[in-house]
């Protein structure tokens, strides 16, 4: 165990900005291994499932250039009651505070976060917005070799939105 680390039952959404908070300090630090190796202006935001979630919560972090969701969506109201308990709960009204290019890459009708993530997109109308769907489930491609279907279209918007490679 890490010195000064509690270990919890599930992460929080604050620890997004705490690794952002962190690279940046190791990139500015003369005696850090990542000196000046961190590209500060090019930071992503992403999650899966309930990670999803604290990716979107996060949506207001003016660092960010791209946000990635992966098997999420924002809870209705309707159905909000369905989630893991302790996970973030924005409100469909917090779509407005992405302030930069989003993805949802999600499993397909089959996916239990379909309906939430193509409702987010739906409503999604002032920052460039896309969806990928694969038939998968909620599990997605992650436990095939190098992340499957799924990574390939995450590798591609990264590239895209943090290095320029159209």
């Amino acid at each position: 165990q890490q010195e000064g680390f509690t270990p919890s039952r599930s992460s929080e959404s604050k620890q997004l900005i705490d690794a952002i908070d962190w690279a940046i300090a190791q990139n500015n630090d003369k005696n850090s291994p990542y000196y000046n190796k961190i590209d500060t202006k090019n930071i992503a935001a992403a999650g899966m499932s309930c990670g999803g979630l604290q990716t979107l919560d996060i949506a207001k972090e003016p660092r960010l250039k791209t946000m990635m969701i992966c098997n999420s969506g924002l809870f209705n109201q309707s159905n909000a009651n369905t989630a893991v308990p302790g996970m973030p709960m924005p409100a469909k009204e917090s779509l407005k505070d992405i302030h930069c290019p989003i993805i949802y890459i999600l499993g397909g009708p089959t996916d239990i976060a379909y309906e939430n993530g193509m409702d987010d997109f739906k409503k999604i109308n002032h920052v460039p917005a896309f969806v990928a769907n694969y038939p998968v489930g909620h599990g997605g491609t992650y436990a095939k070799p190098h992340g499957g279907e799924f990574a390939i279209v995450a590798l591609a918007w990264l590239q895209w939105h943090l290095k320029g490679d159209h």
